[in-house]
C-alpha cells in the first residue's frame, strides 16, 4: 500500500511541475520584448518619441551640466539660481540631476556635509515628508532635501522660515540612496 501512495504523489507532483512549466512557457511567449511595449491602449505604457517632420526621432534634451567651480569628487551640487540638484559620482559622472522647490531660507554659498538623515518626519510646514537629508543650519532653521509623502511640491509660505528643499518622491529616493552621512554638499549660485 505505501508504494502505491508514493507513486500517486510522485505522479501528481510531476504533473503539477509540467503544468507550471507549460503555463510559464505560454506566458513568456506572449510577453512583449520589453516592458515599455505593453498594450498600446494601456495608460501605463511610456509615451513613444514622435518623429519630427524630417522623419528622425526627437532627441531628449541634454541634461544640465554641473556648474563650474562646484568642487571635485563625489558630491551633491545645489544651485540656488537654477533650483537644481546634481548627484555627482566619484568619477565626475552625473548620476542624476533634477529640479527642486527651494525653501524660504537658503543656505549660504559654500561646502557642507550631510549631517543627519530621517526616513520620515513632519516638515516645518506641517506636511509629512520622507527621505530627509539635512546638511546646514541658518539661524534656527535646519536646511535639507526632502520629498512630500503626498508627492506635492508647494511653494512655501514666504512669511514662514522653512528649510525644506522639496524634490519629487523618485528624486528623494535617489538622494536618500546617494547622500550618506558625511557626503559633501556644495551650494552654488
Amino acid at each position: 500500500m505505501p508504494a502505491k501512495s508514493s507513486t500517486i504523489v510522485t505522479a501528481l507532483t510531476t504533473a503539477a511541475v509540467v503544468a507550471v512549466g507549460v503555463l510559464g512557457y505560454q506566458a513568456a511567449a506572449s510577453a512583449p520584448d520589453t516592458l515599455t511595449e505593453a498594450r498600446k491602449d494601456s495608460h501605463h505604457s511610456s509615451p513613444k518619441k514622435q518623429p519630427d517632420r524630417s522623419g528622425k526621432k526627437e532627441k531628449a534634451p541634454a541634461p544640465a551640466p554641473v556648474p563650474p567651480a562646484s568642487g571635485k569628487g563625489q558630491r551633491i551640487v545645489y544651485s540656488l539660481d537654477a533650483k537644481r540638484v546634481w548627484l555627482v559620482g566619484a568619477q565626475e559622472k552625473v548620476r542624476r540631476t533634477f529640479t527642486v522647490a527651494p525653501s524660504t531660507v537658503s543656505p549660504p554659498l559654500g561646502t557642507y556635509a550631510v549631517g543627519s538623515r530621517s526616513v520620515s518626519v513632519t516638515g516645518s510646514d506641517g506636511i509629512a515628508i520622507e527621505h530627509v537629508v539635512r546638511f546646514a543650519t541658518v539661524g534656527n532653521v535646519t536646511i535639507g532635501f526632502s520629498a512630500a509623502v503626498d508627492g506635492s511640491r508647494p511653494t512655501p509660505d514666504p512669511s514662514k522660515k522653512t528649510g525644506g528643499i522639496r524634490e519629487s518622491r523618485d528624486d528623494g529616493k535617489a538622494m536618500w540612496d546617494f547622500a550618506l552621512r558625511g557626503t559633501k554638499v556644495v551650494v552654488v549660485s
